[in-house]
């Protein structure tokens, strides 16, 4: 019975496995076909560049023409969206570097709201390798993540982001509006600790890449000396303790 159950786990495994990749290769292909779509609109708006009111006759249009042809997700927003997706990134080579079935077209959306390119980069990289979700990724643009990161870096170049050293996953500041907690917490450690405690998984989520949590206290000997490290966490890459 046991093998049988091995067995049984390992075909769930190659499903669960098939339907992934099928699902990575078909987002591949939208995100593809939508940068087409949205450098033949702007090819065609320029042809009839001379027309007052060209570019939203032709979007309205186009919508009307798709959604009785094809059904819903061709709406006005949609296509302008899509138009806006191949202005933003003029270059598909720019996803070469990036995992693209990796990038839903939701995360895709958020990130061209962004207008530093350099800041545009990063989201995407880190969306696309550390498999964010678009929630994640909406709360980490708004948060500020890129720049609270390059603010502890040190400011002669902003790719000390790409270094993996343990002081370059440290944001200042730290962000942790989920515990709706009073900003002044002087005398109240107890009840910050419970709320982390209550919300581990988003505080993690919130400390960034490369940490694991070790224990809540933690005692640390020297050969003079006893401390309790409370709140033990460790960067993974380089086990030094924070």
């Amino acid at each position: 019975m046991n093998n049988n159950n091995s067995f049984f786990t390992e075909i769930s495994e190659l499903l669960i496995q098939a339907r992934t990749n099928a699902f990575k290769a078909v987002n591949t292909i939208m995100v593809q076909t939508y940068w087409q779509i949205g450098r033949r609109i702007i090819e065609e708006e320029q042809h009839g560049q001379n027309r007052a009111g060209y570019g939203e006759y032709l979007i309205s249009n186009l919508s009307r023409h798709l959604s009785d042809t094809l059904g819903k997700g061709f709406s006005e927003a949609n296509l302008k969206n899509i138009r806006q997706f191949y202005l933003t990134f003029p270059g598909f080579e720019q996803f070469d570097t990036h995992c693209v079935a990796n990038l839903s077209w939701t995360n895709i959306r958020l990130i061209m709201r962004v207008n530093d390119p350099k800041e545009r980069e990063y989201y995407l990289k880190e969306a696309s390798s550390q498999n964010w979700s678009s929630r994640l990724l909406e709360r980490n643009i708004k948060s500020g993540y890129y720049h609270r990161l390059l603010s502890t870096q040190q400011p002669t170049s902003e790719t000390t982001l790409e270094k993996q050293h343990p002081v370059h996953f440290i944001k200042d500041p730290y962000i942790a509006e989920f515990l709706n907690l009073p900003e002044d917490l002087t005398g109240k450690e107890s009840v910050l600790e419970k709320a982390l405690i209550g919300n581990l998984q988003q505080f993690l989520l919130e400390l960034g890449k490369g940490f694991s949590f070790v224990d809540r206290q933690m005692r640390i000997s020297t050969e003079t000396s006893h401390f309790m490290l409370i709140w033990c966490f460790t960067t993974i890459c380089s086990n030094v303790l924070w």
